[in-house]
């Protein structure tokens, strides 16, 4: 089965949203710091611990803020573009991750506190192969390709920006950030568990910090729970409208505002059985018996057959329109093209049988063949000690209703997080999360459909002050603007009673509703106390 049609159309989905945001949060750099030689001059060879660099070109673009835009490789395949302000440069280094699996590098745009300062230096790399970003057949025999996927890359390529940037404008950046979506979220994890001194500040949104699983167990898990015999979903789109609709009608003021949105869909004990049809009703606004299994599958996640859990999430309360889009065409939907991809080539060790969308089973033998090549790319490592040390903040942003990276896994690591740090507060000390309503993986969405924490870390790292909230926007259900509060995990927006429920001004914070410690018992819990390997440097 082929993935160039599929990967183009699913990988739209995967791509990180970065509106490559203005910092509007941080202050501009005070005195831009001016270049010591010619961007031409970097065209040369660095050195790191275990590998050489090769910068290949470096050129001025005077289109935008003036740039000097460097491209490289770093041994043996890591390909990577470097873009540094010529006028502009305020210190600060910001380096994107990227989704899916990866392959290709993007162009990265200078960023500033300004809309035309552009006083970052930014960078961005492939992870060491080239190919579609929803093409994972580059691991099948390649291990030095799979170490850089997995742990490498993202680090390496830290190490020669700051030696470019510092051979540029005669000194290191004075701030390092990190920012990705998706796997570009797992890789921010990753970097600050495991190379805690390569960034200040990390911008995880979306993280998929169980990709191995995600890929393998999960997005298998969405597909098959929603194909039918003839090999089309089971619920398409009339159906998940129906039944979001139920969800709304059940659940919508359990928060104590009816505003078309769940601020919180744990609240939610919907069950699809309520609006199952009765034999030969010709109701529209209803489920058949296979659409009501399906759903109730859905929610409640990957099981074994005795019911033990093989994974630490399952689909929210309240994203059920997402559906279509991600697992609801077949085999040719995003969540397949994901789990054939893991299953075919990423997810066993090299020489070893792989399976298939089709053929893994929901075994606690199927888990633990993923066990081995979890160990090196997951990123649910909870020893922050030398990132905290060090001085590094953490964000991580997640939409309530993400049907690709489900919440629950997310809340399952922070509340682990703050289990090891001596509790919730401490934690909150260098790392908050921020959990978005409606918004769907790495952006769009019913409603809130954009969330960007970026400028609130920056301000965190650089004036010490940690963000309690940022803003979500996006538009209410009779189209009108709409912005709301987004408070730091626990912590939840709750209306005043006077004013617009459209504006943000009209919330303040208040105490969780749910009494839950987000801890999910599944197979995989001791994944999260055995590191994995490092690169040198």
């Amino acid at each position: 089965m082929g993935n160039a049609g599929k990967g183009k159309r699913a990988g739209r989905v995967l791509a990180p949203v970065f509106t490559l945001a203005v910092l509007a949060a941080c202050a501009p750099a005070t005195v831009a710091e001016a270049p010591v030689r010619d961007c031409q001059a970097l065209v040369r060879a660095y050195d790191i611990p275990g590998a050489t660099a090769k910068v290949t070109s470096a050129t001025v673009r005077s289109s935008g803020p003036e740039r000097c835009e460097v491209t490289g490789r770093i041994a043996p395949a890591v390909t990577f573009r470097l873009a540094l302000p010529v006028r502009t440069y305020g210190g600060r280094y910001l380096q994107y991750g990227c989704g899916g699996f990866c392959g290709e590098v993007s162009s990265p745009a200078v960023v500033g506190c300004g809309e035309d300062t552009g006083d970052a230096a930014v960078a961005a790399t492939d992870d060491g192969h080239a190919g579609p970003a929803m093409d994972g057949s580059w691991a099948l025999r390649d291990q030095a390709a799979r170490d850089d996927f997995a742990f490498r890359a993202p680090h390496v390529l830290s190490l020669v920006a700051k030696q470019i940037i510092t051979a540029y404008y005669g000194t290191p950046p004075k701030k390092s950030y990190f920012r990705g979506c998706s796997n570009g979220g797992r890789e921010g994890m990753l970097l600050a568990q495991r190379y805690p001194r390569d960034f200040d500040g990390v911008l995880a949104s979306s993280p998929a910090i169980s990709i191995l699983q995600l890929g393998g167990i999960y997005q298998t898990w969405l597909v098959r729970s929603n194909t039918g015999a003839s090999g089309g979903p089971i619920i398409d789109a009339t159906a998940a409208g129906v039944l979001h609709e139920a969800v709304l009608g059940a659940c919508d003021g359990l928060d104590g505002l009816i505003d078309g949105q769940l601020e919180d869909p744990r609240l939610c004990e919907f069950d699809p059985a309520t609006i199952r049809c009765e034999p030969g009703s010709a109701r529209r606004n209803c489920l058949t018996a296979a659409q009501t299994e399906a759903a109730q599958r859905l929610y409640a996640g990957p099981t074994d057959g005795q019911g033990r859990r093989l994974f630490p999430g399952r689909q929210p309360f309240g994203g059920e329109l997402g559906w279509p889009d991600w697992f609801g065409q077949g085999d040719s939907g995003t969540s397949a093209v994901l789990a054939e991809n893991h299953l075919r080539y990423l997810d066993f060790p090299i020489g070893t049988p792989h399976s298939s969308l089709a053929g893994f089973g929901f075994t606690v033998g199927d888990y633990e063949r993923l066990v081995p090549e979890s160990v090196k790319i997951n990123a649910l490592g909870l020893d922050l000690t030398e990132f905290h040390r060090a001085g590094g903040r953490l964000v991580i942003e997640h939409g309530w209703a993400d049907q690709g990276v489900p919440p629950s896994m997310v809340i399952d690591y922070y509340a682990r997080l703050a289990q090891r740090n001596g509790g919730l507060e401490n934690t909150r000390s260098f790392a908050r999360l921020f959990l978005v309503p409606t918004l769907y993986h790495c952006g769009g969405g019913e409603l809130l459909t954009r969330h960007d924490a970026f400028p609130e870390l920056v301000h965190w790292v650089e004036t010490g002050r940690a963000p309690d909230r940022t803003i979500a926007e996006g538009h209410g259900r009779q189209g009108n603007a709409r912005t709301r509060p987004v408070f730091a995990y626990p912590e939840r927006a709750r209306y005043d009673g006077s004013g617009s429920i459209d504006d943000e001004s009209n919330f303040t914070a208040a105490p969780p509703l749910v009494n839950d410690s987000g801890i999910v018992r599944w197979l995989g819990e001791d994944l999260y106390d055995r590191r994995g390997p490092v690169a040198p440097g």
